[in-house]
């Protein structure tokens, strides 16, 4: 039953495409982990770039949400220089203790590998750098978001982009 959540979930993204990503498993034997690649927003500082992240699913999904996490390195408020994304809808359902988030916010089992992608795709457009994962890439992008914080995406769009040709 938990295989066959999968298998649709599979399905559903080939009949609805989402522009901007693609997804897939790393391994067919291992339904819980996929890979994921954003193409970087356009009419952004992250256009052009290939940014590949991992997306990890708990074996209770969809009661709790997956974890995602950017293998290729990426310099972003709400992305912790681990490469750990921290946005509402990948955290826990129910109350936030800190008062930030509304329930409705966060997790909800109705969320897909789509609704996903497309908040990671407006988090990299729209940064909320109230609650930062990287604080030092907030700061740069709440003071200076034309001169130290562009040049550092910058560089990562340009390292995204060799890596994606290799």
């Amino acid at each position: 039953s938990r295989h066959f959540r999968f298998l649709l979930i599979r399905k559903n993204l080939n009949k609805n495409p989402v522009e901007g990503f693609s997804a897939g498993l790393i391994d067919d034997e291992d339904i819980y982990k996929w890979e994921v690649v954003i193409i970087g927003p356009q009419d952004t500082l992250f256009e052009g770039g290939f940014f590949k992240a991992y997306l990890t699913f708990p074996y209770d999904y969809p009661l709790r949400p997956p974890k995602m996490k950017f293998i290729t390195e990426i310099w972003h408020p709400n992305v912790a220089k681990n490469g750990d994304v921290c946005i509402s809808i990948l955290h826990e359902p129910g109350e936030d203790k800190f008062g930030y988030e509304k329930p409705e916010e966060r997790w909800l089992p109705i969320h897909t590998v789509e609704t996903i992608m497309i908040s990671v795709i407006s988090m990299l457009a729209d940064p909320n750098s109230d609650s930062p994962a990287n604080v030092d890439a907030a700061k740069e992008w709440r003071e200076d978001p034309n001169g130290e914080f562009k040049r550092k995406v910058a560089r990562c769009v340009r390292k995204s982009q060799e890596m994606a040709f290799d």
